[in-house]
This record gives C-alpha cells, structure tokens and sequence, in this order.
C-alpha cells in the first residue's frame, strides 16, 4: 500500500520537517519505491512535483525538501504500486481543475469498483447518468485516478459552482460510501482531496477490521501552542518548534 501525508496550516507554513522523514519511506525505511509526488498550493496557484523514482533516491525530493516554500495546504504521497504501472503518469497526487479551482488527490488502498477493467465499464456515481456527462478521465491505469475523476464527475453533475463547506462535506460522504458500497470487505480507501488553497479533505476506510491487528486508516494530530521540540523517526533529524513558530500558529497534519 501507499503513504499519504497532508498538511492544512491556520497560517503559513514549512512543510520541510515533516516531508524530509517522509521522503525516507520511500525505499530507505520503507518499501514504498515506485514514485512520489507532492502538491502544495499558493494562493490560488499549484506546485506539483512528480516522479517515479523511489523518494529516498529522488533527486527532484532532495531539491524539494530544502525548498523554501510556506503552505496553507499540501499533501504528498509515496507509492507502492498495487494498481497500475509504474510510471509518471501513475504518480499521486493527481489534480484538475473544476469552477476555477485546483482539485487534488491522493490515495492508499485499493478500489474493486475501480480496477482491473476499461475505464468505460467503470460505475458512474452520484448523479452522473449516461457516459456523456462524464468530463473528467485518467491519464493513467490506476484505480486511485479513476475514483478522483469519478468523484469530480459526480460533483460536477450536481453543482454548477463550489458549494458550501456542510454541503460539500455531506455530498462527499454520500459518493464515499456509494464507492464503497458492496465491497466493503475488500474495498481499502483512504485519501487525501484538496479543493483549493484552504481546504483539505480526509476519508478513511475501514481502519480496523474486525478480528484484524493491521490499521488500514489514517492519523491526525493538531500541533499547536505551546510548541516544542519535535524528533523524527526515520531520519536523524529534530527541530524546536517554540523557537520558529508564533501563537497563531495551528497545524493539522494527516498521515497514514
């Protein structure tokens, strides 16, 4: 499986700490070798930075981690392919743009609904009616991109602008649970869904199966005042946050 790691700041902030421990599974602490990717939005622009090379060996994931780059919402991913080819065309996270507005994914898991066919027998989902209406198709061979562009097609049947957060969060959960819906015991989704510069939406299941000591879900943790010194676990490397971070500080990070 995958690794996913997302950020959503309340101000401004540098990624680099967490990503330069995440960059190591990549094929040093992990087996995670078949690509990495990562999007980080600028105001109402996107950094992408893609490559099928394992992350610990990337030399576009050396350049990344010493970028000096302040984010109010990112996410990054390390593949290990179940699904697909390994290839750049492959690489999460995914983006497209829908209402004037980058849309991003990434994923961990696997989708039956999804895979292993042409994407013209996949289901359609939502309100998404007849194959005309569809306007979004992968690139790749992936389940992952498949379900982002299914999901972004079933909004766009059902909106014609951005919606209200409630709404957007309610109709998500809606399509989410249509996915998995009938494959609950094999289907593994857990993602990572940017919509612009300030919202990041996380989606997990199943976590734990019943009579399953594997965790197949996502972690959060808010770090927030009063900040301190902080170690990483794959790489020698820690940092004081009380010395670089201010009161208004509040950062959401999400991983697998």
């Amino acid at each position: 499986m995958c690794q996913l790691l997302g950020m959503n700041c309340a101000t401004p902030t540098d990624f680099n700490f967490s990503f330069r421990g995440f960059a190591r599974r990549g094929g040093e602490t992990d087996k995670h070798e078949h690509g990495w990717g990562m999007a980080i939005y600028e105001g109402h622009g996107i950094r992408t930075f893609l490559d099928p090379l394992p992350a610990a060996e990337s030399r576009v994931a050396q350049f990344v981690e010493g970028y000096p780059i302040k984010t109010l919402n990112m996410m990054a991913h390390i593949r290990f392919a179940t699904q697909g080819k390994v290839a750049l065309e492959n690489v999460h996270p995914f983006c497209r743009e829908m209402w004037g507005i980058y849309w991003s994914f990434a994923h961990n898991g696997e989708v039956p609904k999804y895979s292993n066919k042409p994407y013209v027998e996949y289901p359609l989902l939502g309100r998404v009616s007849n194959r005309t209406e569809v306007f979004y198709h992968p690139v790749g061979d992936t389940d992952s991109e498949a379900v982002f562009c299914a999901i972004l097609n079933a909004l766009r049947a059902e909106f014609t602008e951005l919606p209200t957060l409630p709404v957007l969060y309610e109709t998500l959960q809606r399509l989410c649970a249509q996915i998995v819906e009938g494959d609950e015991e094999l289907t593994i989704l857990n993602f990572l869904l940017g919509c612009g510069q300030y919202n990041l939406f996380a989606y997990s299941w199943p976590g734990s199966r019943p009579g399953s000591k594997v965790w197949n879900g996502l972690h959060y943790t808010i770090r927030k005042p009063p900040f301190s010194k902080a170690k990483l676990a794959d790489v020698d490397y820690s940092v004081d946050f009380s010395t670089c971070t201010t009161p208004a500080d509040r950062v959401a990070v999400i991983a697998t």
